[in-house]
């Protein structure tokens, strides 16, 4: 992660350009609301207490850099790229990260509303000590994600590649789309708690 002595303090949102570098810089407190950084690259630089407001970074990629205190809404994160990669504390919502791709990322503490990772690549993913609500990984090919100490609340899957997931750590309320989590791992206890969630997705019938 960033070290801040080797980091240049930057508060200014405004980025002339698209498709832009940035090399160890440290935004700390800027706002970013609707702010364009399509196509923009952030090697070893640091987010601190911003704010991210229909902030567009479609295509943008992250690499050895860390998100901390950062709120949002109605965030694009389309196609982007994040590696090694850190976000605490962070409160974001109508996060649309559709199409990208995730590899050596944590997501510790804070709450993250509607978070779109449709057909996402995710490896070595871990989400720890939050809640997230309204995920949707349909269509998503899961290499390990990971869900320890969380709350996730209606999240969505079907037609992805799971093998890779593991949910045994979250609590899990009301998922849709349990019949299509083929190779991913559940707690004994979510199995039996899910067991009308998964006999109604299937078609069975219970008698009592």
């Amino acid at each position: 992660m960033p070290s801040a002595a080797d980091q240049t303090v930057f508060r200014d949102a405004v980025f002339t350009t698209r498709d832009q570098h940035h090399d160890a810089v440290r935004f700390e407190g800027t706002d970013f609301t609707g702010a364009h950084a399509e196509g923009h690259s952030f090697l070893e630089c640091s987010l601190l207490g911003s704010t991210l407001d229909e902030a567009h970074l479609e295509g943008s990629r992250w690499s050895e850099s860390e998100w901390d205190r950062v709120g949002g809404v109605g965030l694009s994160l389309a196609e982007a790229t994040l590696v090694e990669t850190t976000m605490e504390g962070c409160r974001l919502a109508a996060v649309s990260a559709w199409g990208s791709t995730w590899r050596d990322v944590t997501v510790r503490g804070g709450k993250v509303d509607f978070l779109n990772l449709r057909g996402a690549r995710l490896k070595d993913v871990a989400f720890l000590d939050c809640v997230v609500v309204g995920l949707d990984l349909q269509e998503a090919t899961v290499d390990g994600l990971t869900f320890e100490g969380c709350t996730v609340v209606s999240p969505t899957f079907g037609r992805g590649t799971y093998a890779g997931l593991d949910l045994s750590g979250a609590t899990l309320r009301s998922p849709v789309g349990l019949a299509g989590l083929k190779g991913a791992t559940l707690s004994r206890s979510q199995v039996i708690d899910l067991a009308d969630a998964f006999a109604l997705e299937l078609g069975i019938r219970i008698a009592d």
